[in-house]
């Protein structure tokens, strides 16, 4: 009994430990993950401000090249954006990020050779090939904008969909709530007055047909109106304020 007992302490131990280890592991996979991160958007902004920067402050070949790769990585970083953000809630953009996933192998290959031209010593042979370059940069660019652009007006045409199949619910909702306007509860409160005053004129002529009931020869009392409204007492709504019965005395 006791080698069990310690069989099964050791198991729990162990299980913990490992428990332990399996949660240290994946806490430093996402600070990894987190720094790593961190570290591709630092070397971006770096890298985009120097880009920036020769393409304002030099002229030619060098400042050319810095200003293609600046509206390249632009453009591919937008629609990438767009498209991870839109493929949250609308699941047919899948086949469009497919799709820009291709065109990025293009971007990632012109961004590599523009990189490299701009080390390149011979600037003539350069200057050479940059209209080609120019109009590479510029398919990839007006492909990106135009993925980037469809995924947001299918976006903006949702949204304007449901705008308005709630906005005719609410309408829906609005007529209903009218129905209980002041002059809906006016019009009741006047049936509620005409039925009460409907129930004293029956009271009243009540009390001359007993009265001459017994001057009948002895016959026996005709079932009447008296009758019937002394069986069947007037009904009281919610909204009537119940009336205290008349004195006798």
């Amino acid at each position: 009994m006791e080698a069990a007992l310690i069989i099964f302490a050791l198991m729990v131990l162990f299980a913990f430990l490992g428990l332990g280890v399996y949660v240290t592991a994946k806490v430093v996979k996402a600070t990894r993950r987190g720094v790593d991160r961190t570290i591709t958007q630092a070397r971006r902004t770096v890298e985009d401000t120097t880009l920036r920067a020769k393409s304002l402050g030099q002229v030619g070949v060098t400042g050319a090249l810095a200003q293609l790769r600046l509206d390249l990585r632009t453009s591919m970083r937008a629609t990438q954006e767009a498209l991870h953000q839109g493929v949250r809630v609308d699941a047919s953009l899948k086949e469009s990020i497919g799709l820009f996933e291709r065109l990025s192998e293009h971007g990632h290959e012109l961004d590599a050779e523009l990189k490299r031209l701009e080390q390149e010593p011979d600037r003539r042979r350069t200057a050479e090939i940059l209209p080609d370059l120019r109009e590479r940069a510029a398919k990839i660019t007006q492909a990106a904008d135009s993925l980037r652009w469809a995924a947001r007006d299918r976006a903006r045409r949702f949204a304007a969909d449901d705008l308005s199949a709630l906005s005719d619910q609410i309408e829906v909702e609005s007529g209903a709530l009218r129905d209980w306007t002041p002059e809906s509860v006016d019009h009741l409160a006047a049936a509620a007055a005409a039925w009460d005053a409907q129930q004293q004129a029956g009271g009243a002529g009540q009390a001359p047909a007993q009265a001459s009931a017994p001057a009948r020869g002895g016959r026996g009392a005709q079932p009447g109106p008296a009758a019937l409204n002394g069986a069947a007492p007037a009904a009281q709504y919610p909204w009537h304020k119940a009336r205290r019965p008349e004195s006798t005395t």
